[in-house]
């Protein structure tokens, strides 16, 4: 759910970090609703809505607001305003009257974000697929964009998503960029990349531990 601390403004959860139990805007259903429905509309469909998305993912606020009303009939740019704020995981961004997703698109967009300046990156798989990632590279399947991790605890708390046993895979981004890949960051956790080739890619060993990595995931989740 998504409630407004007085102090503190939109927060998702049953009460604001501070203790206040805050005024409810959306409840849990309205929440996953509205959210699928604006991550279809600016990740995926855009078109079927009414949307016209440019080349950079942008579509105008006040069109979204008529066809997310014209679904559900409670909404309002308020309430959408609040679900793009209150998001921890930083999925949308609003400039001026436009709004448009981070990253996640299926659609063919050509993001316009700064290159990235880490050295490295990280991405999580599956033993099934790490052989064949490393031989041919990584590359998009269902999105716009391969998709990769700034940190070793995010890789592998996507990677958990789809294997109980993930593999890391490290990214030379610094000498990639030599080479003139494109690694654009959507936001602090997320670069994305057309692809990535075998050249840049190498298999971190088991010298990481695991069991430090999985607690510190647990204590950024509990304070989040």
């Amino acid at each position: 759910m998504i409630k407004n601390c007085a102090l503190h403004g939109v927060f998702r959860g049953t009460e604001c970090n501070c203790g206040e139990a805050g005024i409810l805007i959306l409840d849990d259903e309205q929440t996953e609703r509205l959210g699928r429905f604006i991550s279809g509309a600016l990740r995926h469909f855009p078109d079927d809505l009414g949307l016209a998305m440019n080349q950079h993912g942008w579509v105008d606020v006040d069109v979204l607001c008529d066809a997310m009303r014209t679904r559900y009939k409670w909404s309002n740019k308020d309430k959408l305003f609040s679900m793009i704020e209150s998001d921890e995981k930083g999925r949308y961004e609003i400039n001026g009257r436009k709004i448009r997703a981070r990253y996640g698109h299926s659609v063919d967009v050509d993001l316009d974000y700064p290159e990235t300046e880490l050295p490295e990156l990280y991405y999580g798989a599956s033993r099934e697929e790490v052989d064949i990632l490393l031989e041919k590279g990584i590359r998009p399947i269902k999105q716009r964009y391969v998709h990769l991790s700034t940190s070793v605890e995010k890789a592998l708390e996507v990677a958990r998503i789809h294997t109980d046993d993930p593999v890391l895979i490290c990214i030379s981004a610094e000498e990639a960029k030599k080479d003139g890949v494109k690694l654009l960051t959507a936001n602090d956790n997320i670069v994305l990349s057309d692809e990535i080739f075998p050249q840049y890619l190498s298999l971190v060993e088991d010298g990481i531990n695991q069991d430090d990595i999985d607690q510190d995931i647990k204590e950024k989740d509990s304070i989040n």
